[in-house]
């Protein structure tokens, strides 16, 4: 089976390879460990070199998102428990049958101020807020399509921000379009292409045979969290009217579900070894 080419592919990097692999076959069991071996075939059967991968785990070790210990002669990972946790939301967007469309009507706004002396917290919340779909509309102004759970999606933040940051629930009123605003907020024309991008690479890949499904299983939910991190689900009225993101969701679900066994079925067969490690759900 020849892998997928577009601009996206240049864009996976072993760390959202290895995040999308633990996302789909770790998460629902996160005290299975994963032999290095394990990752360093599929993500070499994504085009990334063995020593990219090791750098990569070390890494994702390095910032507590996993835990490493030798088994016999092979090295294995498992998930720590910030590490599953910040796995949980992306697997929610993963499997979402509508990642695509906003929740709820309106637009939520948020605006902080988070002291010069804590640009890690400032990063922090900034990360946050553009995979929840923020974008900055003015200095220090935030903006998202629809209804937003700040509470839930800075829990571990908040304690941290307290007074530093307001946020409200705002609708469009009469004679102050938003259009403009969200074209100034959005690259509309950089989410179009990634969307573009996201078809060409994949409308001509199969499934060949089982012995590369999972490698593809791990390139597509890769490319799939890149273009969901890049589409806020913006309001179709405020698109042009052939708006590529259902096609994009279609051929994706499509994928997913072609990819679904043979990548189980892989994962299950290479996977044992190391602190027994369960046969995944196929889904």
């Amino acid at each position: 089976m020849s892998t997928a080419s577009s601009p996206l592919l240049g864009s996976r990097s072993p760390r959202e390879l290895a995040l999308a692999l633990l996302g789909e076959y770790v998460l629902d069991d996160p005290d299975t460990w994963v032999r290095a071996g394990l990752f360093i075939e599929v993500l070499e059967g994504a085009g990334i070199q063995p020593p990219a991968t090791r750098a990569a785990l070390d890494r994702l070790e390095q910032n507590g998102i996993l835990r490493r210990e030798r088994h016999g002669r092979e090295v294995s990972f498992v998930l720590t428990t910030e590490g599953a946790a910040m796995l949980t939301e992306a697997g929610e967007r993963v499997r979402n049958p509508q990642p695509l469309h906003a929740d709820g009507d309106g637009w939520t706004l948020a605006t902080f101020s988070v002291p010069e002396g804590q640009r890690t917290l400032r990063h922090r919340l900034r990360s946050t807020l553009t995979w929840e779909g923020f974008a900055p509309l003015r200095d220090g102004l935030w903006i998202a399509p629809g209804v937003v759970d700040l509470q839930r999606v800075l829990a571990s933040l908040l304690p941290e921000l307290g007074t530093g940051l307001v946020a409200f629930h705002a609708r469009e009123l009469d004679g102050f379009p938003i259009a403009d605003a969200v074209r100034t907020a959005w690259d509309i024309d950089a989410i179009h292409a990634a969307h573009v991008g996201f078809i060409d690479a994949w409308s001509d890949s199969a499934v060949a045979d089982a012995s590369t499904a999972l490698s593809m299983r791990v390139m597509l939910v890769a490319d799939w969290l890149a273009l969901v991190r890049t589409d806020p689900g913006l309001p179709r009225n405020l698109l042009e009217p052939e708006w590529p993101a259902d096609r994009s969701l279609r051929l994706y679900l499509r994928l997913r579900d072609e990819t679904a066994a043979p990548a189980a079925r892989e994962f299950a067969r290479q996977a044992p070894a190391a602190g027994g490690l369960a046969e995944p759900a196929i889904r």
